[in-house]
Parts: C-alpha cells; sequence; structure tokens
C-alpha cells in the first residue's frame, strides 16, 4: 500500500500547476446519513431549526438539484470519495459486517485497494487528510483482509464500520487508527467534530488539508439529548418525532462547533465547505427499530431506496469565502450537481489533473463559485437494483429526468452482483421509459413519454446507450 500512495504521490506531481501550497483551499466535506431533503431550516422544515447549516448557506450557495451517488449508504460513499458510479467499484447496496458466507457473496463486498480516492489525489498535492464518522466502505472492518481507511490515504481517521452502536449516545464502537476506543462518554455527531478539531489543532498550518466528517446522524438507531428533545415537544407529534428532530439539530450544533474552530483558527475563509446527504430520508417503521425515522422528503416523490427524487436528491450547500462572493452569497442554483463531482472538482481547485486511467463519472463543478454554468458531458445515471419502486435505473440530463423498468419490471432484485447473475444485468432490456421535465414537475407526477413519444425515444435511448456503458464497466464478485 505505501508504493501505491508514493506512485499516486509521483503522479499527482507531475500535474501541479503553478499554485503554492498556501493558494489550495483547505477542504471540508460534513455528510449526513439518510437525512431528508426537507429536513433543515433552509430547506423548508417547519420545526427544525439548523441555524449553523442556514448560516452556512447564508454565506455560501445553496443547491437545490444536488444529487448523491445512490440511493444508499455504502455505494453513495464510495462514489463520493472515488468519482465513479459505485457500480463500477461493485457496491451496489449497503454492506452488512461480514460474518459467514453468503450466496450472494455480500461478505467480500468493499472498496477495492485499486480505486483512487479524494485523500490518494489531494495526498499528492500536499494535502494533510482525515476522516472521521462513519466508514461503511467494507464488510470485513478494521482488519487486515480488506483495506481499512488508513489504506486510502488518510493520515488519522476514526470511525465505526457502519452505524453508531447502540446509538448516538454513549457509542462503543469507534475505532482510531486501528485501535478500538471503546464507549464514549458523548453523542455521536458531538464526538466526531470534537475529534476532528482535535486534528485540525494539531495539523500544519503550512499545508491544506481535506476533512471528511461523515456523521452517523440522523440514521437509526435515533438518540438526542434531553434538551433538545424537550426543545421540540409541543411541536412533534410524539416523542419519537421529536428524538428525530432533536437528532437534526444535534447535527447543526455540531457543524456550528466545527465552523467556529474554522473561525478561531482563521481558516474559514480559504476553506471550501461542502454539506450534504448520503441519500434520502428512511422510511417511517420500514424495519424494526426504525420507529424514530421522521425525515421528510419535502415536495419529491419517494423515500430512501427508491430511484424517484427523494431516494438520492439531497441538501447541498457550498461555502467557500475566498471564491463565492456578493452576489453570490446566499444566492441558489439549480445546476444539476453530484457527490460524484467532488474529486473532480477537488483536482481543480488544487491545482492537479483527475487520474486519467480510470473512468470518471463526476465533472468540475468549480465555474459555480463564480456563478457560471456547470458543463456535463455525460447525463448522471443510477443503477440501483434493489430498489422499492419498480424503476431499477434513472438518469437526469440538464431539466430532465427519467426512469425506466428492466425486463419490464421482471428482473429480481439484487443486493449485489456476482459472476453468477451478471449474465442477468447484462442481458436486461432497458424498458417502460417515464420522462419528466423536474424543473416544473419536482413530483415527478406528469410523464411525458407518453405526451411526447419522440421524447421519450430521445431520452430512452440515451439511457440505455449509458447503462449498457456502466454494465460493461461494473465489477463482479
Amino acid at each position: 500500500m505505501l508504493f501505491r500512495i508514493f506512485s499516486l504521490t509521483l503522479l499527482a506531481g507531475c500535474f501541479l500547476s503553478s499554485l503554492s501550497l498556501a493558494d489550495r483551499p483547505n477542504i471540508v466535506v460534513i455528510l449526513c446519513d439518510d437525512l431528508g431533503y426537507g429536513d433543515l431550516q433552509c430547506y423548508g422544515h417547519p420545526h427544525i431549526t439548523t441555524p449553523n447549516l442556514d448560516r452556512l448557506a447564508d454565506e455560501g450557495i445553496r443547491l437545490t438539484d444536488c444529487y448523491s451517488a445512490a440511493p444508499v449508504c455504502s455505494p453513495s460513499r464510495v462514489g463520493l470519495l472515488t468519482g465513479r458510479s459505485p457500480n463500477r467499484a461493485g457496491v451496489y447496496d449497503w454492506i452488512p459486517e461480514a460474518r459467514r458466507a453468503t450466496p450472494d457473496r455480500r461478505q467480500l463486498v468493499h472498496m477495492r485497494r485499486s480505486e483512487t480516492t479524494i485523500p490518494h489525489v489531494l495526498k499528492g498535492a500536499g494535502y494533510q487528510t482525515c476522516m472521521v464518522g462513519k466508514w461503511h466502505c467494507n464488510s470485513e472492518f478494521n482488519k487486515p483482509v480488506q483495506p481499512q481507511p488508513g489504506d486510502f490515504a488518510f493520515d488519522h481517521w476514526m470511525a465505526t464500520q457502519n452505524n453508531a452502536a447502540p446509538s448516538h449516545e454513549r457509542p462503543r464502537n469507534f475505532v482510531r487508527n486501528g485501535v478500538e476506543v471503546g464507549e464514549v462518554d458523548a453523542f455521536s455527531c458531538q464526538y466526531v467534530v470534537d475529534e476532528a478539531i482535535r486534528w485540525l489543532e494539531q495539523a500544519d498550518d503550512e499545508r491544506p488539508f481535506f476533512l471528511y466528517v461523515a456523521f452517523h446522524e440522523p440514521h437509526e438507531p435515533v438518540a438526542s439529548p434531553q434538551n433538545l428533545v424537550d426543545r421540540y415537544r409541543d411541536v412533534a407529534r410524539n416523542d419519537d418525532e421529536a428524538q428525530y428532530f432533536a437528532n437534526v439539530a444535534n447535527v447543526d450544533l455540531a457543524v456550528g462547533k466545527l465552523l467556529d474552530e474554522l473561525e478561531r483558527s482563521q481558516r474559514a475563509d480559504n476553506t471550501l465547505v461542502i454539506f450534504t446527504s448520503d441519500n434520502g430520508p428512511e422510511t417511517l417503521n420500514r424495519y424494526r427499530n426504525a420507529n424514530r425515522s421522521y425525515g421528510r422528503p419535502g415536495p419529491l416523490r419517494g423515500m430512501k431506496l427508491h430511484t424517484t427524487d427523494a431516494g438520492f436528491r439531497v441538501a447541498g450547500i457550498i461555502r467557500w469565502r475566498d471564491r463565492i462572493n456578493e452576489p453570490l452569497a446566499g444566492s441558489t442554483s439549480d445546476s444539476p450537481v453530484s457527490s460524484l463531482d467532488f474529486l473532480p472538482t477537488f483536482c481543480r481547485l488544487a491545482g492537479i489533473d483527475p487520474p486519467k486511467d480510470v473512468v470518471l463519472d463526476g465533472t468540475d463543478i468549480s465555474p459555480l463559485f463564480d456563478g457560471q454554468p456547470v458543463t456535463r458531458a455525460q447525463p448522471l445515471v443510477w443503477a440501483y437494483y434493489n430498489a422499492l419502486n419498480e424503476a431499477r435505473v434513472a438518469m437526469r440530463d440538464g431539466k430532465w429526468k427519467v426512469l425506466a423498468k428492466l425486463n419490464g419490471g421482471q428482473l429480481p432484485k439484487m443486493s449485489n452482483v456476482t459472476r453468477a447473475n451478471y449474465p442477468q444485468i447484462r442481458d436486461a432490456k432497458v424498458t417502460d421509459v417515464e420522462v419528466y421535465d423536474i424543473s416544473e414537475d419536482i413530483h415527478e407526477d406528469h410523464n411525458l413519454a407518453e405526451s411526447r413519444p419522440e421524447l421519450g425515444k430521445q431520452l430512452g435511448d440515451k439511457l440505455r446507450a449509458r447503462y449498457r456503458e456502466l454494465v460493461d464497466d461494473s465489477h463482479t464478485w
């Protein structure tokens, strides 16, 4: 692994521009877990107050059309870190902790060492790197059989495999740089931010940093500070909903603490901060112990695990004071943006070329910081074989949202793609195409493929071509 990092360092060094280390911005990515599109005050929630995230939006750009790489956690995180559809990496669904061999081989699933990640490329440009929070990119956590966060060029990491356990309150499953932490006397999001701040305090002021903060909240099992729960009792329908409202509010407090540290250390102006979520909100009581999943999709159709927009259209806030100034500060943008765009964008900001030996599905969105349109060579495409709705593939192309079934809805659900079932997805036909003008029909109510068949054929053919290319490059286990 040392050879891999060293090689990438040399590779990135070949493309360094004239930017000095001081000219390269610090980068912070804050990722929530199961946060609904309508769960923040600045996205229209009627009760939850999020003053710190609202301040972040007031000083930056609020994205109305921001997408995650998948409608579920593990593939979304792999896509964010690699800039590639998670299908290319072989991560198709959430990754359970490996316990025994199963027919679908999910015990093998992980982000492979061959994947080039954001910390890989930024480390080559002189960045310090840190990851804190929820990892969820492997099934064998903190074991040598699979790569861990440190193997992907994070200098420092403190993480859990999946959710905070037994809940957000006093979790006991954190691991710091390979060493188990034990029970902590704090709520997860606060403990995660405290770790991030400790790392920032010892970081070299002469070198830029990349900090990846992956909160567990507001994913189940939800637990929140009592004083915050009490604040929402009068507006919540029950105690469980009050717990959820307080959970999001606690995240806002944690973000505020991190923003205050950036101010205190005089790093705030030259730090790009991106806040977003890994997917849409969980459905209340969909599984046992999901009794506090009161997330809201806002005006979107569906929930988490759906290929309608609520599955992966998420909150997105970008702040960078040194670049995003008046009149952009406090504005909104309806340009389609994806977490897949982070890697190529960060490469541009760091003065290096993105890796050329892999297929990237994201694009450089830095023109957005200057109020310019984003040019996307290819539309965004998702293929999620375990979707709760019948459409297994989706595409966002400009203002168009396209949905389609596979084999008329007859393709069985799949949580993983193996050599045994790969022929089924390879030979699957994209059928039952639906088209929505998302700029006017945010809820995806009016299928234009019925009234405008020529449009349905044009976009259907584009989706078929993009789906075929993705399937041909998908990793199987």
